[in-house]
């Protein structure tokens, strides 16, 4: 009975137990799942056979109050979550997470993206820390059948030499440790050829456009190239995203937002996301990709978009209680649970009195209504589950936007209310 990830997490149980004249004194229980998998360039990830959905997310074991003092109930809660949008993977970034998550994930089906701390800064002395640390990973978390890939390092650069042979040390002894899994090194370059590519299995990149670089629809050219240079190169998005400050909001978007900056609007997180999942799953050359990041996080040494100590591109907040618009875009794309839902709802001081309302339904094709009356111009946007109804105009004051779908036999049903005060 094989592991077929979240379709079917069927998981077996070895037990070895140790015996001193006839009476036990230890035992211990493993987790087995029998599963195989391949990555076949340009096409995607095979479990067991099987075309499978690659729909990642990445994820810091930190909350606010709690720092990484976290319990199994948090872990669980953190969980629920990912699985409620129908991730099917996580990158767990960037060290080694609690057991509770590798033994939860094998259980739930959720392919997990393991990686030790070897990120950003190279001094020349990691080399025996760096082949301890994989080493322990791998020993410690062998037998868990959600994990696929192991990270040797992030964003690791110069000395150029160096970082390159210790990246070719690491996956060679990865392979002596466990030949079945793979291994992947992560840049930021977006690049093929830099000198500390291509020592892994896996080449993954951290790209983030329309925030930390040019505009949002550079990803698809980008992505394009890769294809057409690279057909034989295996590609993972590792990471991708941008901040949102829940605070910040307003209609007045560009195709790219300033991080250096301190205002953070949710509605350009909700429109990038928009935009780069669109393409994203239009190219099946991204093996997988990773948001970045599931929820809100620390940094200590960070003071930006109003918050300080703060990472505020995660779907939902740090303290776990607001789910971000992008949370419901995945959710309706990513899901089989029904989705319908109303965009910019914390955006609701609207400054302009024409504009477009956009909804999420993965249930069908919605029933608008602006103040009781139906709309019925829209488009879709990036994806099937993408609705865009526009032009719309505002009553001055008070507006309650409704959505509605019947599917198999329910009705769902979302709203909003916005204000338009201008002229």
């Amino acid at each position: 009975h094989l592991w077929q990830g979240r379709e079917d997490p069927y998981l077996y149980r070895v037990g070895t137990r140790l015996f001193r004249k006839g009476t036990e004194i230890d035992k211990v229980v493993q987790p087995l799942g029998i599963r195989y998998f391949k990555i076949i360039p340009g096409k995607g990830f095979y479990l067991n056979g099987r075309k499978y959905p690659m729909y990642g997310v990445a994820r810091h074991q930190d909350h606010w109050g709690k720092g990484s003092a976290l319990s199994n109930q948090d872990h669980a809660e953190d969980l629920a979550m990912i699985m409620d949008i129908g991730a099917t993977t996580i990158r767990l970034a960037h060290y080694q997470q609690s057991e509770y998550m590798y033994s939860k994930c094998d259980s739930l089906g959720l392919l997990i993206w393991a990686e030790i701390p070897f990120v950003n800064q190279v001094t020349g002395q990691e080399w025996d820390n760096a082949h301890a640390q994989l080493r322990e990973l791998i020993r410690q978390n062998y037998n868990h059948p959600c994990i696929y890939v192991w990270g040797l390092h992030n964003e690791v650069y110069s000395p150029l030499p160096y970082t390159a042979e210790l990246t070719q040390s690491l996956h060679e002894m990865a392979k002596q440790e466990d030949p079945y899994r793979f291994t992947t090194s992560v840049n930021g370059y977006g690049t093929m050829v830099h000198g500390v590519n291509l020592n892994a299995d896996i080449q993954g990149m951290n790209r983030y456009f329309g925030w930390y670089e040019k505009k949002l629809q550079d990803v698809k050219p980008w992505i394009e190239n890769l294809e057409r240079c690279y057909p034989h190169n295996i590609l993972v998005l590792t990471e991708y995203g941008a901040d949102a400050n829940l605070k910040h909001q307003t209609e007045h978007l560009g195709d790219s937002q300033d991080w250096t900056k301190p205002f953070y609007p949710e509605t350009f997180q909700t429109k990038y996301h928009e935009n780069q999942w669109g393409v994203i799953s239009r190219h099946p050359y991204i093996m997988a990709s990773y948001v970045w990041n599931m929820f809100d996080f620390a940094v200590p040494e960070s003071n930006r978009g109003g918050v300080p100590a703060r990472n505020m591109k995660g779907l939902v907040t740090f303290d776990r209680k607001v789910k971000k618009d992008s949370y419901f875009w995945y959710k309706a794309n990513w899901s089989k649970s029904p989705v319908l839902y109303i965009t910019q709802r914390r955006d609701s001081l609207r400054e302009n009195r024409k504009t477009e309302i956009t909804v999420y339904s993965n249930v069908g094709t919605p029933k608008l209504f602006l103040n009781g009356q139906p709309l019925k111009d829209f488009h879709q946007g990036y994806t099937a589950v993408h609705y865009i109804f526009s032009p719309v105009t505002l009553s001055a004051g008070r507006n309650v936007i409704e959505a509605e779908v019947t599917y198999k036999g329910r009705k769902y049903k979302d709203s909003v209310v916005w204000y338009y005060n201008g002229e």
